[in-house]
């Protein structure tokens, strides 16, 4: 509830009729014992849902020592298999290691083949011999040719027979790769190398053949035919090598038969643990039976994604396992919690392995409801985190019991406020923020006048209802910081907080709430067919800080209360009778300042201000208020007082209006044309949206000349909205209107502005003048403000100049122009333009300054 806080008319008493409260004290004791009694039947009620929530609580763990039991087990049957599969990766590395032993084999054959090329090629060498020792038989020559011929081709066959050999020795050495398990391939291979063999035989005998025609046709040379011989044993001795080779190659194929016993006996063990990992899945099933509990249950992965929900997740968040499964638990965050509350539930996880406590989850249909957590990290045999099981439980029941034993012992049944007990501490919270803050606070105490008659006459059922209604009113006329309590009976207490930090605004703050209360709970009220009419009595105190306790706060609203009946009712008293003669005396001023502004009471006063030669340049004009009773009063009276309600804006139109007015007449007078009125502006008048329409509408309406006008801003002005400003200045200096910066060296303004304003004019501050003659920093300040203007093009000049020692500095530091009382005091209108008139000889031009804000 946000209300206005700005102050309003103060109306403090009415007639009204005394009342009698005692009967009500007898009613509120009534109310205090039946509230009593329903505190310790609610209390009863809790006790037995804490037995029934333990109990619950105490069969969650048992399952979930259960949960953690099967899963130990199924990490141990976990970990046999792993064993068993890492048997059976070293047996199938010992078999890989024997089919290394059988391709070694082969290896070595084929370098036995390679040896037998050798051996052909030694006979080729010897048929060579041959053939020179038949070049001496001349006669014999052409046979030998041929028959050498038919050697050669014999060879050439033979060389493509043991070609053929090694072809089928590499087929089987592929064979044998390929078919590690197969020993009917083997024996394939091996009848291969057989056929191979007899090829082989019957290519012998076709060589012996060949060599038995080569002996008849060389029988002359029985040496050359011995040597053949020689060679063809040796033949023999490669293929009785050969034989042994395949010999070798048949113990690989039975050392491999073993191998594969070796596998069959592991693929039994491999059996024998897909039973037992049956069994652990029975055991699975049971603790999935409890996995399907009535609590909610999540697991995820290390990665904290879902991978399964058991049917109580669904029944109490709504979501299907098919919706969650794949996704973060974030799905069911309500919103509520921080970051940084969920980055401590998990700092806690990371380091104990578990977390518990209460959040607020989300349910599929938006709602949120409370949940009781509890987080745990699965950890594997090397500590690492595999996954995350959470349950949970719906504690909505619980909370809503909790929070109606909090009801019934910090709150009124009938109006639902707070009571004495929880009003109390929200006071002493009140006191502590003030204490830090340094922010006033106020205390009301409201009675209802007539409420006893109400209940004699109409019943208590009637007088539940007023309470209800006057309930619903205050609520509506209070802010959301603002506090509202029944203590019982008719009485309320309301605490406002974080008022002024000004003692008087913050009373003027406290009496606008207070009568806004009390002209609402005066309007009549309808009960139940019957138009009833109430006033109120209401007493006020303020604090700051720890000043006066809380008990000894409401004593004095209290009393202040009872100050208000003793006057007869409906109306407003404060404990501190100072405080509120202060508020009385503002409440009528600002009463007195909007009929000054109807009957135009203010008056323009001009201070002279003069060159170094003492000749008159302007004036500078301050506003009076000529109140009828008060006489003369100054701005600072006022001023600050019409700025903070708003009545600067008209007053300011006044004395603008004024000023143009008076150049117009000017205007027309050789002697006063040439002058140049300068009007302060304030920082609500200069903020305003239409600030320039308004200056330009005024000048148009009174025709008065742009060039003759001034305004004067002050530094304290140029600190918000600075971009705006400058805009507006210069709109108004591009059609003559001049610019001054009053007070120069008291404020905040930047120098980077200071060169981008469209100023004529900075006036040194009276504080810096006043003692230029005896303060030396005085004097530096001075002299820098003088050499910053002229730097910048802009005239300088100092006000509350009174004595000729301070005229001479500032005229030693290059300032030339001057105003105060050396020279002049503010006078009337009549009074400068006789001035004028003294001073007209030698006078060119006139600068004037008109000042509404001036506190002298």
């Amino acid at each position: 509830m946000t209300k206005s806080r700005s102050t309003a008319d103060v109306v403090y008493e009415e007639d009204s009729s005394l009342q009698n409260v005692q009967n009500d004290h007898l009613t509120a004791e009534q109310v205090i014992n039946n509230l009593a009694a329903e505190l310790v039947i609610a209390a009863a009620e809790l006790v037995v849902t804490n037995k029934q929530l333990s109990f619950q609580n105490n069969e969650k763990e048992k399952r979930a020592a259960e949960l953690v039991i099967a899963n130990s087990e199924l990490k141990f049957q976990n970990g046999e298999k792993e064993k068993r599969a890492a048997e059976l990766v070293v047996a199938n590395t010992e078999l890989s290691f024997q089919s290394g032993e059988k391709e070694k084999r082969a290896a070595e054959l084929a370098i036995a083949n390679t040896e037998l090329n050798f051996q052909n090629s030694e006979k080729e060498k010897r048929a060579a011999e041959l053939v020179i020792a038949n070049t001496e038989l001349n006669f014999q020559n052409s046979e030998k040719e041929k028959r050498a011929a038919e050697l050669a081709i014999a060879n050439t066959a033979l060389n493509i027979q043991n070609s053929e050999k090694e072809k089928r020795a590499a087929e089987l050495v592929i064979a044998n790769t390929e078919l590690s398990f197969q020993n009917n391939e083997k024996e394939k291979r091996a009848a291969e190398l057989v056929t191979a063999n007899t090829e082989l035989s019957f290519q012998n005998n076709e060589k012996e053949k060949r060599a038995a025609e080569l002996v008849i046709a060389n029988s002359e040379l029985s040496f050359q035919n011995s040597e053949k011989e020689k060679r063809a044993a040796e033949l023999a001795i490669a293929n009785t090598e050969l034989s042994f080779q395949n010999n070798e190659k048949e113990k690989r194929a039975a050392e491999l038969a073993i191998a594969n016993t070796e596998l069959s006996f592991q693929n039994n063990e491999k059996e024998k643990r897909a039973a037992e990992l049956v069994i652990a899945n029975k055991e699975l099933r049971i603790a999935a039976t409890v996995f399907e509990s009535q609590e909610g249950m999540i697991v995820t992965d290390a990665s904290n994604i879902i991978l399964r929900v058991n049917r109580a997740f669904t029944t109490i968040t709504g979501f299907s396992a098919e919706e969650v499964i794949g996704q973060p638990p974030r799905t069911l965050n309500s919103g509520t919690q921080s970051k940084a509350f969920f980055a401590t539930v998990w700092d806690n996880i990371n380091n104990t392995g578990k977390w518990k406590g209460e959040i607020l989850a989300r349910r599929k249909n938006g709602d949120i409801y409370p949940e009781h957590i509890h987080i745990t990290a699965v950890k594997n045999a090397k500590e690492i985190v595999t996954n995350y099981v959470t349950t949970f439980t719906d504690i909505t029941s619980s909370k809503a019991a909790s929070d109606e034993i909090e009801r019934l012992a910090f709150y009124d049944s009938l109006t639902q406020l707070p009571n004495r007990r929880l009003f109390l501490d929200r006071l002493n919270r009140g006191l502590a923020f003030s204490a830090h803050s340094r922010h006033r606070g106020a205390l009301l105490f409201l009675d209802l006048d007539q409420f006893k008659n109400l209940n004699d006459t109409l019943g208590h059922d009637i007088g539940d209802l007023l309470l209800q209604q006057v309930t619903a009113r205050l609520n509506a006329c209070l802010r959301e910081s603002d506090t509202v309590a029944r203590f019982g009976g008719d009485e309320f207490v309301v605490l406002l907080e974080n008022l002024s930090i000004d003692a008087i605004e913050a009373a003027a703050q406290t009496k606008y709430i207070a009568t806004k209360i009390s002209h609402t709970l005066n309007q009549p009220y309808q009960l139940s067919g019957h138009v009833c009419h109430n006033t109120t009595s209401i007493g006020a105190t303020f604090f700051i800080g720890h000043e006066v306790m809380a008990e000894e706060l409401i004593k004095q609203a209290d009393i202040a209360m009872y100050q208000s009946k003793a006057k007869g009712g409906n109306t407003l008293r404060f404990f501190d009778q100072m405080m509120q003669k202060a508020i009385i005396a503002r409440v009528e001023l600002e009463n007195e300042l909007r009929e000054a502004i109807e009957q135009q009471q203010f008056q323009l006063h001009y201070q002279l201000q003069v060159d170094y030669t003492g000749q008159p340049l302007g004036a500078e004009v301050l506003i009076r208020w000529q109140h009828p009773q008060r006489g003369i009063i100054p701005p600072l009276h006022f001023i600050p007082l019409s700025e903070d309600i708003g009545l600067i804006l008209p007053i300011g139109q006044w004395v603008l209006d004024t000023v143009c007015a008076q150049l117009k007449i000017w205007q027309q007078d050789p002697l006063t044309s040439d002058i140049v009125l300068a009007v302060n502006v304030s920082a609500k008048q200069l903020h305003q949206a239409n600030f320039v329409e308004q200056v330009l509408a005024t000048l148009q309406r009174h025709g008065t000349n742009p060039a003759r006008l001034k305004l004067e801003l002050t530094e304290s002005m140029l600190v918000d909205n600075i971009n705006d400003i400058i805009a507006k200045m210069n709109v108004l200096n591009k059609i003559g209107i001049r610019f001054s910066l009053d007070d120069f060296g008291t404020g905040y303004s930047s120098l980077q502005y200071l060169k981008m304003l469209p100023l004529e004019q900075l006036k040194i501050d009276r504080s810096f003048v006043q003692d230029i003659a005896t303060n030396t920093s005085d004097r530096t300040i001075v002299h820098t403000i003088i050499t910053m203007a002229s730097s910048l093009g802009i005239n300088v000049i100092a006000e509350g100049v009174e004595t000729t020692e301070q005229r001479r500095l500032l005229w030693d530091n290059g300032c030339l122009q001057y105003q105060g009382y050396l020279f002049s005091k503010p006078v009337s209108l009549k009074e400068f333009e006789a001035i004028l008139k003294t001073n007209s000889q030698g006078v060119n031009k006139v600068d004037i300054k008109v000042d509404i804000t001036e506190k002298k």
